[in-house]
């Protein structure tokens, strides 16, 4: 049992959010940084605006600490690399995984560092989960990706007002920022990213193409 243990934690460790897809994410440049909305008012075209302004959020969207969590099977992806969870890890019941090797066997409520030179924290929040099959974001564009994002019936039922709440406000969104020791957060900070998706949907939440 303790091998084992210590087999998840050693896995598990390097779990992250990102996409994989070729398209949503090889045309992405590398950026810390995510623009301010203001930065778009000289888009004269409110839909453009509109669409420019949810690729800048896509910056956070497909980055690694925003969608390994987001898998299209039943296995997270983990690392900078997207490579598949290790150990085999499964959805299982509630997205919290199965019996005997559920999320919270090795992530707890926050970050806990490890004194090694390789692994050097555990990820953890009280929510850890994986999102929802509905919302498998791998292998997809960002358009379709923007797409999901507003069909109620794959969100979770969010409205439009709810998804900002979600994206600028929620807990679990929050730790892509704050990852723990030996991970890249995610561009920007949380409160840019939802002036970014709020400044979307006052511009007609449109979306880039599939």
């Amino acid at each position: 049992m303790k091998s084992l243990l210590a087999l998840s934690i050693a896995g598990l460790v390097g779990l992250s959010v990102a996409i994989i897809g070729p398209v949503a994410f090889g045309q992405q440049p590398a950026t810390r940084d995510l623009r301010a909305p203001v930065d778009f008012a000289s888009i004269q075209d409110r839909t453009q605006r509109s669409v420019a302004l949810f690729e800048e959020a896509g910056k956070v969207i497909t980055h690694p600490r925003c969608a390994n969590c987001h898998p299209a099977g039943d296995r997270p992806s983990q690392g900078m690399d997207m490579h598949p969870h290790n150990p085999p890890v499964v959805r299982g019941e509630g997205n919290m995984g199965a019996p005997g090797l559920q999320c919270t066997t090795c992530h707890g409520e926050k970050n806990a560092a490890i004194p090694t030179s390789s692994i050097r924290s555990i990820p953890g929040n009280p929510q850890w989960h994986l999102a929802p099959v509905e919302m498998a974001w791998q292998g997809k564009s960002l358009g379709a990706i923007c797409e999901q994002i507003k069909d109620p019936a794959r969100n979770g039922g969010r409205d439009l007002a709810k998804i900002h709440e979600h994206m600028a406000s929620d807990d679990l969104v929050g730790w892509g920022w704050n990852p723990g020791d030996g991970r890249e957060p995610a561009p920007g900070t949380q409160a840019r990213f939802g002036e970014i998706i709020q400044a979307w949907i006052d511009t007609g939440a449109a979306c880039p193409k599939p």
